[in-house]
This record gives C-alpha cells, sequence and structure tokens, in this order.
C-alpha cells in the first residue's frame, strides 16, 4: 500500500505552531471589523482591517487583462513607499470593467478610508469583488465607511471573514505562530474564494497580517513565492478573475529584529508564510462552488517542479476527472489523460497512480484493483491522487474539488 503523505514537508515545519482557530488578530496591533452597509439586501458587505503602526506591504494581483479598478489603486499605494496602514473591502459588486469611473470611485474609495482613518491616502488599499460591470454605489459605500466604528480597538475577525464572502458558504482563517531570535512572533490569515478560481495569481482575495518586523522588498518576495505553491495551484473551475489579489502586511509589533532575505532565520518565517497561505488556498478549494470533496493531486518523480506543476494543475482542473470523483466513478483512465496533454514531460511506460492507497497504474500499465474499495473511497470528503512520473526527483502539489449539479445551479443565476 501507499503510504507517504501528500503534503510536501518542510525541515522548517517542526519550530512552527499552527493555530487552525487563528486568523488575521493573531499577530499584535492588528483591529478589524465588518458592517452592513446596504450594498447586498441583508449580509454583511464592508469589511476594514487596521494596523496601530504603518506595516510593510506587498500585494500578488491578477493575471486576468482586465484588471479590476482597485487593484490598480493598491499597485499605485505601495509603490510610494512599501507600506499600507487600513483595508477597506466591500463585496457584492466588483468594480471590475468600468472603466474611468470606476477608477475614479476607488480612489474616493481609498481617499474616505483615509479620512476615517486618519492617515495618508497612500497608506490605504481598498478592495471589490462580486459582480462585475456594475459601478459602486458609493452612496451606500461613504455611509458604510462613516459607520465603522471603534477601528482602532475593535477585533471582529469574524466580522471582517464574513463581509468579505460572496458565494462561499464557510469563513476561511488560520495562523501560526514561531520563535524569531527569542521573540514569539505571529502571522495570520483570512480568505474569500468558492467560484471563478483558477491558478494565475490571484483569483480570489486573501489577507495575511504579522507582527514580525519585515524588510518590504523582502516580504514581496516571500509573498510570491509562497504564492506560487500555494494560491496558484488551487483550481475550481477554471476562470481566472478580474479582481482578486493576495496582501501581506508586516508591522513588526512583536519587537523582534526586522527580517530580510539575509537574515538567518528568514526561511522559519517563509515556512510559516507558506503554511498560512497553504492553508487558506486547501480551504478555496474545500469551499469550492457546489463542491462536496476536496481533491488533492500530488504529482512525484518529475523532471522538474514546472512539469510537476503542470502535471498537477492538468488533473485539478479537467472537468472529467471533477466528474468521475463526484459520482464515486473510479476512472484512472481520465487521470493519465490529463497527465499526457498537460504539457509535463513525461515517460508513458514508467508512470505510476494511486487514488489513495489503492495504487491502479504500474510502469504504464493497469492493475487490478478492488472496484468496492476504490468507490467507498471516492465517497470521502477528502481524496487524494498521486501520480508517481519516475523520471526526475521534483514534485508539486494541487487542491481543487469535485465538479457538480450545483456548481451549474449556483452560476446559472449569480447576478439574482
Amino acid at each position: 500500500m501507499h503510504q507517504e503523505s501528500i503534503h510536501i514537508d518542510n525541515p522548517l515545519a517542526s519550530e512552527i505552531e499552527e493555530l487552525p482557530d487563528g486568523g488575521l488578530l493573531s499577530p499584535q496591533g492588528f483591529t478589524a471589523g465588518g458592517l452592513h452597509a446596504g450594498i447586498k439586501k441583508r449580509k454583511l458587505d464592508l469589511a476594514w482591517l487596521y494596523s496601530q503602526v504603518p506595516a510593510a506591504a506587498a500585494g500578488v494581483y491578477t493575471q486576468n487583462a482586465f484588471k479590476a479598478a482597485p487593484l490598480v489603486v493598491n499597485e499605485a499605494s505601495i509603490a510610494v513607499e512599501g507600506s499600507l496602514q487600513g483595508v477597506l473591502v466591500n463585496s457584492g459588486v466588483a468594480n471590475a470593467c468600468t472603466g474611468k469611473q470606476g477608477l475614479e470611485d476607488a480612489y474616493a474609495m481609498r481617499r474616505l478610508l483615509a479620512q476615517r482613518f486618519g492617515m495618508a491616502e497612500h497608506l490605504g488599499a481598498v478592495l471589490s469583488t462580486g459582480v462585475i460591470g456594475e459601478f459602486l454605489p458609493m452612496d451606500r459605500l461613504s455611509a458604510g465607511i462613516a459607520k465603522i466604528q471603534a477601528f482602532e480597538s475593535l477585533r471582529d475577525g469574524q466580522s471582517f471573514e464574513e463581509a468579505i464572502m460572496t458565494t462561499d458558504t464557510v469563513r476561511k482563517r488560520y495562523a501560526v505562530s514561531m520563535t524569531i531570535e527569542g521573540t514569539r512572533v505571529f502571522i495570520g490569515g483570512a480568505a474569500k474564494g468558492s467560484g471563478m478560481i483558477h491558478p494565475n495569481m490571484a483569483t480570489m482575495l486573501a489577507f495575511v497580517t504579522t507582527d514580525a518586523a519585515v524588510e518590504p522588498s523582502s516580504l514581496q518576495a516571500a509573498l510570491r513565492s509562497a504564492a506560487q505553491d500555494t494560491f496558484n495551484m488551487v483550481a475550481v473551475d477554471g476562470d481566472t478573475s478580474t479582481n482578486d489579489m493576495v496582501l501581506a502586511m508586516a508591522n513588526g509589533m512583536a519587537g523582534a529584529a526586522v527580517l530580510s532575505t539575509e537574515h538567518p532565520e528568514w526561511e522559519k518565517f517563509c515556512a510559516g508564510l507558506q503554511i498560512v497561505c497553504g492553508q487558506l488556498a486547501k480551504q478555496i478549494a474545500r469551499d469550492g462552488e457546489g463542491a462536496t470533496k476536496l481533491i488533492e493531486v500530488w504529482v512525484k518523480g518529475a523532471p522538474s517542479e514546472v512539469d510537476a506543476k503542470k502535471a498537477a494543475k492538468a488533473v485539478i482542473l479537467s472537468s472529467l476527472v471533477k466528474s468521475a470523483i463526484f459520482g464515486t466513478d473510479a476512472n484512472w483512465g481520465r487521470i493519465v489523460c490529463a497527465v499526457g496533454y498537460s504539457g509535463a514531460s513525461v515517460d508513458p511506460d514508467q508512470v505510476d497512480i494511486y487514488l489513495g492507497d489503492l495504487q491502479m497504474m504500474e510502469n504504464g500499465m493497469p492493475l487490478k484493483f478492488d472496484e468496492d474499495a476504490a468507490k467507498a473511497y471516492l465517497q470521502e470528503s477528502e481524496i487524494r491522487i498521486t501520480i508517481d512520473l519516475k523520471v526526475g526527483g521534483a514534485q508539486a502539489v494541487a487542491w481543487g474539488c469535485d465538479l457538480t449539479y450545483d456548481y451549474v445551479r449556483i452560476n446559472a443565476d449569480y447576478r439574482s
């Protein structure tokens, strides 16, 4: 039986404490909340995040050519001095494909945030998620911002997490802690994402906070690297959003030494950041629109990491694979097919395939397996597919979900 873990272990993981109940407010010096501004009919739709001091900031953005107005504003904000202090997020309206007015509205949203928080405008970031091609209801948005109370002391992470949701069914959060030069520091995060999720960074909204002190360009490098192996390895439906991004803020309030790529404990910080991003990515995949199962695809034995990622992404994106898993059909031929067209370098006479612990192919040849056991395994809520190419030492993991009737139902009436 195949007993290896799906997770690619990091040798520094033993030095990091995982906090599944933690989140954005696990690090010191951050406050957050959410409220109903009237953009949606009833649900919370306006969230805010605040750091007691300006924080080093980094962002990773969607690769969709129709980049939404808020992302343009955020890139401009971070470019000034690599810092942010306040973040404002609205759900319900994406402010994407809205031209000059959309950009003006995004800057106005940032200005209103800065006035409410008493900070320079370039220290504000604004994000929007929801229906594309609609203008922000600036009157309701302005009134909602005015309703933000006690932003310097309120620690309501749950309301923040709820206010950023669209078709999500659950809140998404995670945190870790570690010791840097004898000082305990935290990294926390929250995210939203359920549909229009496909790798190319970033097709969701994700927020990461830390009370470690991090040099801005090093934080940008760490976030970009973490995103490549986590958020960029998530696929729900193959659609890359116009809007979304991952935003990181490091305010240094733990009092530890300033971290940079040259610091001896830099890799430990990066390992913690990757754990938080990875857990948020898995939660997004698990909550894919209409999903009933989380699918993890581990490709190992590849000639390069690029090849491993190509193969893993192809399998996780295959509608035929996703449908078979929903229907509890152990049709491993669909997995082989996806690997074959992925563009990865493979030797068809070397490939092994496992569904959970059941091996279905060895050296490119079919093996007899227990169909009943395979069907029983596919009824579980987490499904692991392992593909050993046996032509190298590189590996990669991708996450996705099954394709269900509910996915079509949800997206057939999204605007209603």
